[in-house]
């Protein structure tokens, strides 16, 4: 209304009130416009495409020139491709994450923006399923690059792209990959990093090169690194800045090699390593290749320790920019004799990590993650550097990882001083039968994941004395040759994943085997002379097709760490034969009765239970929903101790034993039981119980004194699903004789629940009593998830009997840690808390409600901050209700209301997607399905 706003300041008093009369037009009629752009009903919105996925990064130190440079040509209409070219480690990659992220946050016009790896050996069947699975599309399957290429740019013609190519080493034509060119009128951007300028140049790019960074920035980022209290030494400045000197300006060179010097306080070190550095580079060219090879190889040889030396070389087996999952890596170095033989398992393991964590201060590792499993990382110049020092040692290493070959390497290739092979993750489909390599010293083979190899001839492994380590899991080998009896040395044979596996020879012979893994393999009978491996710490039988497994002979193998039986058919392990395994640390298995488990639990209190465990009874159920299902996830993890009871009969105290260290607890379709809490007696350390389809259970437990047990377990308890129980009443039942529980009676129950998940018990009336919340019960409860429970009436609330007798005192109900409360399909739910209640939950930042028509009021009593309304955690409010329903609602301050309006989410009555604070953009119930 800038026209009004000009008149009012130019006439007279007495026209300004025809004025004003336009001014309350104009604001009914945006009113109105407003009214028109709101859905009383609510309104369904298409999921919108995801732009890109967030890349970790690192500080960026010295390339703001360059990062500026390359948003100018971003921002141009003239440049469609952009090269970043520089030395290895000198930051290429850093600056162009650093730009990939903000991309993503800046308003670009970028409908997609697209990460790929391209790494030294290109192949453009990978680089065009790698930018489509980036682009959630599928392309034609196997090798025909023509139709690849017509499909991707068919699907690349759609979006305004900006795609970041890095690590660039090989030439090629975009119209070969079937990426289309960048022109002013598509507005699309490409971006390579590369080490050579050559291939920038073939595709015409405009060059933008990253210079290595300045003495003092380099001598700044050495300090972040090693840390600035070194300064305090005394004449240490020179040598510290001789020492950031040598390493030219490289970040990654600078990095690593303060890394190796973190911790060091003794100036003579400091000269010695500075020596040691000099001599190292002597020769060298500043802005070489080969100096920053021998920068960080001056980094590997300070690790002084050999052990650790090997444990970092192994990692070069992996293919380049792989995440390795810790424990796997872990694994692996147990089986080749890298981690020292200690007393256990899970200590060795805590060595490895020790190993690791080592690394990674040092900066030879970086840290990664596959999903949210914890992993490790290798630079790529790193890994450069790590494979060029195992081509001139003694023990050799050929690594062909992820390079797409189609056939086995050379006969030739295969020379006598090889000490590992690593061809992991290709495409081999063949080994010749007249394949006869010589490889006397080998010691290690991994032929994992090449999917298409479906046989290994019998001449292939005949000239391999000292194999120790065979990894041929993913492949689709039918069987294994019986040459592989000849490998008297072999530690550790891995068949994971290898479904089409029928037969495999005798493993009689083999007695240094300490690893066997047939987890998903296709055996339907255990391997033959299994019981003879006297000296197996690793047995992995969880396959789905295994059904026979002799009595007796689980029990010979007294040295076991590691069992995995098959959790669907029920082999014929008895609790007797584990029983005596006295060294077993982690073990999975399945029994047909309750009483059997007993048993099972008895013996092992008798001689030692594993530190980490997963016994099942009766009938097989998912665990995968709960994100616990692959046992191996958890090994030497001494927090998944779990017990799942499934579809069995229990109902006396004395038929079931349980294992008084118990963490988990899952009990399904037990319909045998009213009282559970009987079972819970001394399980004093109980984190997660989860209940479910058990028809006769009324009360998950009772304040009464003759379940003071019961009461313990709880206190304990972090996680409480309730899933499923027609006749459930109460959660907890506060007894007539204890009807005005105090925090003197029982104050610690439920007083480390954190999450509440509760779904289909309709004859439930209320979650918990308002006297649980005077004592310290429900004090870091952070999650509350109710769905489709018919008869709830309230959250919070009163016993019956106590109703009439509440004053007009306020109620202070404290829930100090809740953050997310959802709420669906309760119909009858008409209080979250009582009448005259003050529910104190500072930290709640998420609501979702969807079909509770009868609750008028949500827990949101905001605070005050200079007289306004505080907003401090708040995220989002997701409401499926109708519109009315919002606008219904009573609040203490009725301003509230609309501060609060900007952060609802009204969405209409069919199943269209939420956003879901925790989760980023979800499908309408993923909230709850995650739950449960």
């Amino acid at each position: 209304m800038p026209d009004i706003e000009e008149e009012v300041q130019n006439v007279s008093n007495l026209s300004r009130g025809n004025l004003g009369r336009r001014v309350r037009q104009k604001i009914q009629d945006v009113r109105e416009i407003y009214d028109r752009g709101s859905f009383s009903e609510g309104l369904v919105i298409e999921r919108p495409p995801l732009v890109g996925t967030r890349l970790l990064i690192e500080n960026l130190v010295g390339e703001v020139d360059v990062k500026e440079k390359i948003w100018e040509y971003l921002r141009s209409h003239e440049v469609g491709m952009i090269g970043v070219c520089g030395i290895g480690g000198v930051g290429k990659t850093t600056v162009m994450k650093h730009i990939h992220n903000e991309l993503l946050n800046e308003a670009t016009g970028f409908t997609k923006i697209i990460w790929v790896t391209v790494s030294q050996s290109l192949s453009v069947v990978k680089l065009q399923g790698d930018i489509a699975r980036e682009m959630n599309k599928s392309l034609p399957k196997g090798r025909d690059e023509l139709k690849r290429a017509s499909r991707l740019q068919d699907i690349m013609k759609t979006v305004k792209y900006a795609l970041i190519l890095d690590d660039v080493w090989d030439k090629f034509t975009l119209h070969r990959v079937g990426i289309p060119e960048p022109t002013i009128e598509n507005g699309c951007k490409i971006v390579i990093t590369s080490r050579s300028v050559d291939v920038c140049n073939y595709l015409r790019c405009q060059i933008v090169k990253v210079p290595p960074l300045p003495q003092q920035e380099s001598l700044n980022l050495f300090l972040d690194k090693v840390g600035h209290d070194i300064l305090l030494i005394p004449n240490l400045e020179n040598i510290l800045e001789d020492m950031v000197a040598e390493c030219a300006g490289l970040p990654l060179a600078i990095v690593v090699i303060a890394g190796s010097m973190r911790g060091v306080t003794d100036i003579r070190e400091w000269r010695s390593a500075l020596r040691q550095l000099c001599d190292c580079v002597a020769g060298t060219e500043r802005d070489s290749e080969d100096r920053i090879f021998k920068s960080l190889k001056f980094s590997y040889d300070r690790l002084t320790n050999s052990s650790i030396q090997e444990c970092f070389s192994y990692c070069s087996l992996y293919p380049e920019d792989w995440v390795i999952p810790r424990k796997d890596l872990i694994e692996d170095w147990i089986c080749e004799g890298l981690v020292e033989k200690l007393r256990s398992r899970r200590e060795m393991h805590d060595r490895g990590h020790e190993i690791l964590n080592r690394l990674e201060n040092n900066c030879l590792l970086e840290e990664g993650y596959v999903g949210d499993e914890e992993g490790v990382k290798m630079h790529d110049v790193v890994r450069d550097m790590a494979l060029r020092v195992k081509s001139t040692g003694p023990s050799k290493f050929m690594v062909k990882a992820e390079m797409s070959f189609t056939e086995i390497l050379e006969k030739d290739e295969w020379t006598e001083d090889l000490d590992k092979v690593s061809l992991m993750d290709n495409e081999i489909s063949y080994i010749p039968i007249n394949m006869f390599p010589k490889c006397l010293m080998l010691s290690t083979l991994i032929l994992q994941d090449n999917i298409k190899l479906k046989q290994i001839p019998e001449c292939f492994l005949a000239n391999m004395p000292l194999l120790k380590f065979l990894n041929l899991s993913y492949t689709s080998i039918e069987a294994l040759p019986n040459s592989i009896c000849s490998l008297k040395n072999l530690t550790a044979l891995i068949l994971r994943g290898c479904r089409s596996l029928e037969r495999m020879p005798s493993v009689s012979k083999l007695k240094a085997l300490k690893k066997l893994d047939l987890a998903e393999a296709g055996l339907c009978v255990a391997p033959e002379g299994i019981e003879m491996l006297e000296n197996l710490e690793y047995l992995d039988l969880s396959t789905p097709m295994l059904k026979v497994l002799p009595r007796g002979k689980i029990s010979k193998l007294f040295r076991l760490q590691y069992l995995r039986k098959n959790p669907i058919f029920s082999t014929d392990i008895r609790a007797e034969e584990v029983g005596r395994l006295n060294m077993l640390e982690c073990f999975e298995g399945m029994f047909d009765q309750p009483k059997d488990l007993s048993s099972f639990v008895s013996k092992l209190n008798h001689f030692g239970r594993p530190n980490n465990y997963l016994l099942r009874v009766g009938v097989e159920i998912e665990l995968e929903r709960e994100g616990e299902g692959y046992f191996g996830k958890f090994n030497n993890d001494d927090r998944f101790k779990k017990v799942v009871l499934s579809d069995c009969e229990i109902g006396y105290e004395d038929e079931l034993v349980l294992p008084d260290d118990l963490r988990n607890l899952w009990i399904d379709g037990c319909n045998t039981v009213a009282d559970i809490s009987i079972f819970l007696k001394n399980l004093t350390q109980l984190q997660t119980y989860d209940l479910r389809n058990c028809e006769e259970i009324e009360c998950v437990v009772s304040s009464s004194s003759s379940s003071s047990s019961s009461l313990t377990a709880m206190s304990n308890l972090e996680k409480l699903c309730l899933s499923c129980l027609i006749s459930l009443q109460d959660i907890m039942k506060v007894e007539k004789t204890t009807a005005s529980l105090a925090p003197t009676t029982s104050p610690h129950i439920f007083s480390n629940l954190k999450h509440l998940m509760m779904w289909n018990c309709p004859d439930l009336k209320k979650l918990f009593p308002c006297e649980l919340l005077q004592g310290q019960g429900l004090q870091n409860l952070e999650q509350i998830i109710v769905d489709c429970c018919l008869g709830i009436k309230e959250i919070i609330g009163w016993e019956e009997e106590e109703v009439g007798n509440q004053t007009t005192t306020p109620i202070l109900i404290p829930l100090p840690k809740l953050r997310i409360l959802g709420l669906r399909s309760l119909p009858k739910l008409k209080r979250i808390y009582p009448e005259g209640g003050v529910m104190a939950c500072d930290s709640l930042n998420s609501i979702y409600i969807s079909n509770c028509p009868e609750v008028k009021r949500i827990p949101l009593c905001l605070g005050r901050e200079n007289g306004q309304p505080s907003l401090a955690a708040m995220k989002g409010i997701y409401i499926k209700n109708p519109k009315e329903w919002w606008e219904s609602l009573e609040w203490e301050n009725p301003e509230d209301k609309y501060v609060l309006l900007r952060y609802i989410k009204y969405f209409g009555k069919d199943d269209g997607p939420w956003v879901n604070i925790e989760y980023g953009y979800v499908d309408s119930d993923q909230l709850f399905e995650e739950c449960f």
